[in-house]
């Protein structure tokens, strides 16, 4: 059976709420991946994604510019939450779809702690 993924930078899922329910309504994905919620994860909002048939959510949330979520319409179980920058940012998830699929979720931003606009010059 085929899954539909989709994945969003969302930049805020709770000012895009709406948006996101276009999308779930609109293209129908089995499972939606969001990057940069800027969210802790008991403040996204979840009754209209759940009426929507997406009642399953996990979610690595924190406030500021992070945050990843998952939801879906098949049921998911978190596998692995990693910090790979040691950094205590709330960039990655990961979770078993349906007991078939792993899906890693990452909110990479760009840029970085460091300039380095000038990496290439000596």
């Amino acid at each position: 059976m085929p899954i539909k993924v989709c994945s969003w930078n969302i930049n805020s899922v709770r000012l895009r709420e709406d948006s996101v329910c276009r999308l779930l309504s609109e293209e129908t994905p089995d499972v939606l991946c969001l990057q940069e919620c800027k969210s802790p994860e008991d403040k996204i909002p979840t009754e209209k994604f759940s009426s929507l048939g997406y009642k399953y959510l996990i979610a690595s949330g924190q406030k500021g510019y992070n945050g990843v979520a998952i939801l879906s319409r098949l049921p998911i179980k978190e596998i692995a939450r990693r910090d790979f920058a040691s950094l205590e940012h709330a960039r990655h998830i990961a979770v078993n779809v349906d007991n078939k699929l792993n899906i890693h979720n990452f909110y990479v931003p760009a840029g970085g702690d460091i300039p380095d606009r000038n990496i290439n010059e000596k």
